[in-house]
């Protein structure tokens, strides 16, 4: 999955989403809606018949907010063509410095959500109870962050998302921090589901090549975890047999 925002251009946008082959694209109901720099034609420069659309809650400091913005988004896909859309990206983040997600809000307003029929998939922190209780409340999917948003900092709650991965009947997502290929391959190869990346790919010096980058390393993470990877060992171990060695006798 990747997102819209920060591009330098929609043309930059256009080019990396396709580069990125991604399947799902996160749209900012509230910035659409207001023309916010950066969003204005974007609706058009998107085929919406080929990516799906996954409207997301970003700027909501409440779970209210967040039920209305949601409502919106929903309404939004229709326009777009997905009549069946139900999917919402729910954020809700009143800490306008760290933009950590809050815990509270974010589990009331999805109980809401899925009452009324959406697809949920939250934001959250790296919590294994959190996301166990989103689980439990019906969400699709948890998107446990890597580091903050936009920090690039890479996976930094590495143990906590491998336990939400280990103890999770639903696919995980790892969302927000990762900021170069090789951290994409290792969330991929802790066995997350799948990837959003926004940032990494909108502020790199060449979007569409580094959305291209990301693709191979998604792809990369999932085929090594499939693959199985050797043992860790505490001692080294020769790459060549023992046996049948040429002696100097």
């Amino acid at each position: 999955m990747t997102g819209t925002g920060k591009y330098p251009s929609l043309e930059a946008m256009q080019a990396s989403l396709e580069a990125s082959a991604c399947e799902i694209v996160t749209v900012a109901v509230r910035r659409v809606q207001s023309g916010a720099p950066g969003h204005g034609g974007l609706m058009e420069a998107i085929d919406w018949g080929r990516i799906w659309m996954l409207p997301n809650t970003a700027g909501c400091t409440t779970a209210e907010e967040a039920v209305r913005v949601a409502r919106l988004g929903r309404e939004l896909a229709r326009l777009a063509g997905q009549e069946d859309n139900t999917f919402v990206k729910l954020e809700v983040i009143p800490d306008s410095r760290h933009l950590l997600p809050d815990p509270f809000g974010t589990l009331e307003a999805a109980e809401i959500l899925v009452k009324e029929g959406f697809t949920v998939l939250p934001y959250i922190n790296a919590d294994p109870l959190l996301a166990k209780r989103l689980e439990e409340a019906g969400c699709a999917t948890v998107m446990p962050l890597g580091s903050p948003i936009g920090s690039g900092q890479g996976i930094r709650n590495a143990a906590n998302i491998a336990l939400i991965i280990e103890n999770a009947r639903i696919p995980v997502v790892v969302d927000a921090g990762i900021g170069v290929p090789s951290e994409a391959a290792q969330a991929m190869e802790m066995g997350a589901d799948a990837l959003l990346i926004n940032s990494a790919i909108a502020l790199a010096g060449d979007p569409p090549a580094m959305a291209r980058a990301m693709a191979l390393a998604t792809e990369a993470g999932r085929a090594a975890l499939l693959a199985g990877r050797l043992p860790q060992r505490a001692e080294a171990c020769p790459s060549s047999p023992l046996e049948g060695r040429v002696t100097n006798r």
